[in-house]
């Protein structure tokens, strides 16, 4: 068996069954689970509609291997998106690449990236991410051969990473660099200025950066995130030089079981991913590609979403913020919210017990960090469900809370 294995953690979610193992909790209460981030939003009946007339069409593409680089017209469709989104102008034959979501690409881009001639020279390769983070980032790059280096999140800035902590002795072995924007969980959304200061670091030292926004759809103010792309073309980087992000349709159209996403950026690490996944087997369907090419044209859905998002987080974030310590992100589908009494092991566990609500400890989210894990004493909450579930789930926790604070010894 190959020995990184053995270098990967456990998934937050099998130390989230592992915590709550043993655990009835109050019979009187439905259960609600704010731990997993998965769409429970309709997915859209263009979407949908797409897929049945495409899988109805005699030439669905079923009874022939997709190829890799996918269809033209899908590979159009992403770049009329994100000339859309953005502004930017992307060549659909040498710059997008159709991928199965983000996270099987995210994990992949490592293989590609990590040069296995650095292990020759005794001089570990690095990989750095944000802490907390999105662990398939982590897993990446273990089992890649890298070494995962954790970029702290500054909690003064709404939790944006402080990329100034890295030093430069790792930055000198760093060859890929994990962004993500809106961040997952904390929501932050990087300024010009970060994306700024990340480039000038990757042309001094070579890294490419892989920026992963998939939740950049969902957000609450007038003006959305910015992207990669965006940024790099703002300060004159047109040709993306080792830049590559990665989106999906999981959170814009409420499709994760769809499996689909793409990539777009340098044409050189295009070309590389191409031929990887040529090897590695990962083509999507052709009618998956048509359904696809439907959703990326279509924005009505996608407005439709982000207000449904907008209208919980506007009415859940109040209710939690009388007895947590949590405020409005700048984007995304979660709040990372403090926890009274700092044990966010303790507080899951009771919640759930007390309330049957699920949500998932902060400190599975990142790690330790010279004796210190920034994800203790939060939990994230992710308000997937309807607005009257999310209420529902708010209004316990006010209660839990204030129902323990009142029986402490303290009180």
């Amino acid at each position: 068996m190959n020995p990184l294995l053995q270098r990967l953690q456990p998934y937050p979610f099998e130390r989230l069954r592992a915590l709550l193992a043993g655990v009835v909790p109050e019979p009187q209460w439905r259960p609600i689970n704010l731990g997993i981030g998965e769409p429970r939003h309709p997915t859209p009946a263009v979407l949908k509609d797409a897929l049945h007339a495409a899988i109805e069409r005699t030439d669905a593409g079923l009874a022939v291997y997709p190829a890799t680089a996918g269809t033209t017209a899908l590979r159009q469709a992403c770049a009329r998106w994100v000339q859309r989104r953005y502004g930017v102008t992307l060549d659909p034959d040498t710059q997008v690449l159709p991928t199965l979501g983000s996270r099987e690409a995210l994990f992949a881009l490592a293989q590609v990236v990590i040069d296995p001639r650095a292990f020759a020279t005794g001089e570990e390769p690095v990989v750095v991410c944000p802490n907390p983070f999105y662990q398939i980032y982590e897993g990446a790059a273990l089992l890649a051969g890298a070494q995962p280096w954790y970029a702290p999140c500054d909690p003064a800035r709404n939790f944006a990473v402080d990329w100034d902590r890295v030093p430069a002795s790792v930055w000198a072995r760093t060859r890929l660099l994990y962004a993500c924007s809106p961040g997952n969980p904390t929501g932050a959304v990087m300024p010009l200025a970060e994306w700024e200061r990340l480039f000038a670091l990757s042309d001094r030292y070579g890294f490419v950066i892989a920026s992963d926004e998939c939740y950049s759809e969902i957000y609450f103010r007038d003006e959305p995130p910015l992207g990669a792309l965006q940024a790099a073309q703002l300060l004159g980087r047109s040709g993306f030089e080792r830049l590559i992000v990665l989106t999906s349709l999981s959170k814009r159209s409420n499709a994760p079981g769809l499996r689909s996403g793409f990539v777009a950026g340098d044409a050189k690490l295009i070309r590389a991913f191409t031929l990887y996944r040529t090897y590695h087997g990962s083509a999507m369907s052709v009618a998956v590609q048509q359904a696809s090419a439907a959703a990326w044209d279509d924005e009505a859905h996608v407005q439709a979403n982000r207000a449904q998002y907008r209208e919980k987080f506007e009415r859940v974030t109040p209710l939690l913020a009388q007895v947590l310590d949590v405020r409005l992100p700048d984007a995304g589908f979660y709040l990372w919210a403090g926890v009274p009494g700092g044990d966010d092991l303790a507080f899951a566990r009771a919640l759930h017990a007390h309330y049957n609500v699920t949500v998932l400890p902060g400190r599975f989210l990142a790690r330790d960090v010279d004796g210190r894990n920034p994800g203790a004493g939060r939990v994230r909450l992710a308000l997937v469900a309807e607005l009257d579930e999310c209420l529902e789930a708010a209004e316990r926790i006010v209660r839990f809370v204030r129902t323990a604070s009142a029986s402490s010894p303290a009180s």
